[in-house]
């Protein structure tokens, strides 16, 4: 299992848009909306890399009103 925190920059006035269609996607296991550079913080899973990396380029990112993504691996410590 792989698993990440992919912060997600927003267009202003899409936000209640992004976020009903992100609460869709499988994989996507807890959204928090932050202030600052970044408007939310998304956990993930995915079964290995490869999978995560899909999830991202073709779900994530293609949703309209997404301006701008960081993926942050995470690990147990």
């Amino acid at each position: 299992m792989t698993t990440a925190l992919i912060l997600v920059k927003i267009a202003a006035g899409q936000e209640k848009q992004v976020l009903e269609k992100l609460k869709l996607i499988e994989g996507v296991t807890h959204i928090t909306a932050v202030f600052g550079r970044w408007d939310l913080v998304l956990d993930v899973e995915a079964k290995d890399l490869s999978e995560l990396s899909w999830l991202v380029i073709s779900k994530i990112r293609k949703i309209k009103g997404i301006e701008n993504t960081e993926t942050l691996i995470t690990t147990s410590i």
